[in-house]
């Protein structure tokens, strides 16, 4: 088998494929409260998991995003909701900010 060499663009995420998942399942109680420790310090569930355990932390600023999934389907309920056609993806999507912005704003 040839050994090649890893480009040095690519070396430091030569560790990142190594890394193996863990997954836990455990007590609703105990996700609950380590997800809200997370966003109480701005962290993501995995790094408040690494903090919890000691292990060190990306200190690397993330971009706070939230996400979802949206299926055909989704995006022709949401262009029917707005009164958008279903192509125009990018309004549909900035009329779903609005609606989560107002959300929060009623809360």
């Amino acid at each position: 088998m040839t050994k090649y060499k890893v480009p040095d663009k690519w070396s430091a995420s030569v560790k990142a494929v190594k890394a193996v998942q863990v997954a836990f399942d455990m007590d609703e109680k105990v996700q609950k409260e380590i997800r809200k420790a997370a966003v109480e310090a701005n962290l993501s569930p995995s790094d408040q998991i690494r903090m919890i355990l000691g292990l060190p932390v990306n200190k690397k600023p993330k971009r706070p995003r939230l996400t979802v999934s949206l299926s055909q389907d989704d995006y022709q309920i949401l262009a029917d909701k707005y009164g958008i056609d279903v192509e125009s993806q990018l309004e549909i999507k900035r009329k779903l900010m609005d609606e989560l912005v107002d959300f929060v704003d009623k809360n």
